[in-house]
């Protein structure tokens, strides 16, 4: 082998080892800085988003809403086949204010997806000031990565979601959940490359379906 050979086999793998030893101080900085215990937001917002995923990140939005911290919430990626009149009769508010101020987006599909609901809801109906963002601990790094591309002008206020079913806290001592952050550290890289490298959210018209505020029964 050539010295030349030698040199770049040498260089390769220094950078492979450069690259994984920062990947992994990475994901001990995104496991160290996930939120251990949920706390208030101290603004009142124009509006709150809740990303689907667990149920109660909607009660937790909804009670955001019922206490005056917002003026109108958006539940972004709803399954097609919940009805709104079953969540109007689950969330802690009145029927009024949910037919009111609630509106439920049935289009987004991942992270990106809601990122991109969220922004045609908020043209929609002037929010661009404030929001308060309610999702899962684990989750809310990658969904204020893409909702700050996609709402850049506008103030995210994160109201993290203690999960139940995984600790976040036992991630140095539990496998299950050390590989699970671990999936979540590398959609959030994903998420930071795409929205930072090829700017993923162009101006597009808002889709037929958020210009309803509830769904149709």
């Amino acid at each position: 082998m050539g010295s030349a050979v030698r040199k770049a086999v040498c260089a390769i793998l220094a950078g492979g080892a450069f690259l994984a030893a920062a990947l992994l101080l990475g994901f001990v900085g995104f496991a160290l800085s996930l939120p251990r215990e949920e706390f208030s937001v101290p603004v009142q917002a124009e509006g709150v988003v809740a990303l689907t995923g667990g149920s109660d990140r909607v009660l937790d939005a909804a009670t955001l809403l019922a206490s005056g911290q917002a003026r109108r919430m958006l539940i972004t990626g709803v399954n097609p086949s919940t009805r709104s009149s079953l969540l109007a009769k689950i969330l802690p508010m009145s029927r009024e204010l949910f037919d009111c101020c609630v509106d439920l987006g049935y289009q987004a599909l991942d992270t990106a997806g809601n990122a991109k609901e969220t922004r045609d809801w908020a043209r929609e109906h002037n929010i661009t000031r404030t929001l308060i963002v309610v999702t899962s601990n684990y989750h809310m790094p990658r969904a204020l990565v893409e909702l700050s591309a996609a709402l850049p002008k506008v103030e995210l206020y994160p109201f993290p979601v203690v999960s139940e079913h995984i600790d976040v806290a036992n991630w140095t001592s539990d496998l299950r959940v050390a590989r699970f952050v671990g999936k979540e550290y590398m959609k959030y890289i994903g998420s930071l490359l795409r929205t930072k490298l090829f700017k993923d959210y162009e101006e597009s018209e808002p889709p037929p379906q958020l210009r309803h505020s509830v769904a149709s029964e």
